[in-house]
């Protein structure tokens, strides 16, 4: 019975393994719950005892440890907690992204990034060839007042 334990762990921990190793999101999550599941199995698999119940026993009748079904029953609360957490999170990067393969993903990101680093750059440009104009709505700081300041601390108190 213990060896159908160990394969069924041993089976649940490769196959979540491979998943996690696939560019997809969704099957790296679901290589996440494989991987959880095999955890319950491996606490279910240790505590294999014969024994009655552990309340309302007999003094010296054998008697099965509560711990590890305690163990199993949080560890599968944590596992489904963490894949409803991943599983909201890959819809959003979905939403946003419209793709579930990290490479895309990433490409995606480096597009971004280069576009910021393009408008910082610019930004620097322009502020370096006009040092003392400023944008519409900015205010230079030897244009301030004290009761300009003192009003703006008043509104943002509000």
């Amino acid at each position: 019975m213990i060896l159908a334990f160990a394969l069924a762990a041993a089976v649940l921990f490769g196959s979540g393994a491979y998943l996690l190793l696939k560019r997809d999101l969704i099957r790296m999550v679901a290589g996440i719950m494989l991987i959880s599941q095999c955890a319950v199995v491996t606490i279910i698999a240790a505590a294999l005892s014969r024994g009655g119940a552990a309340i309302a026993v007999a003094p010296g009748d054998a008697v099965s440890d509560p711990l590890p079904q305690a163990l199993a029953l949080t560890a599968l609360v944590i596992g489904l907690a963490t894949v409803a957490l991943l599983l909201a999170l890959v819809h959003r990067a979905v939403v946003v992204f419209r793709t579930a393969e990290q490479d895309e993903l990433a490409a995606t990101e480096a597009e971004h990034e280069a576009g910021l680093e393009r408008q910082r750059q610019a930004d620097r440009e322009e502020t370096e060839t006009h040092p003392d104009e400023t944008h519409p709505g900015e205010t230079h700081p030897d244009d301030i007042r004290p009761e300009d300041e003192r009003r703006a601390g008043r509104e943002r108190g509000r």
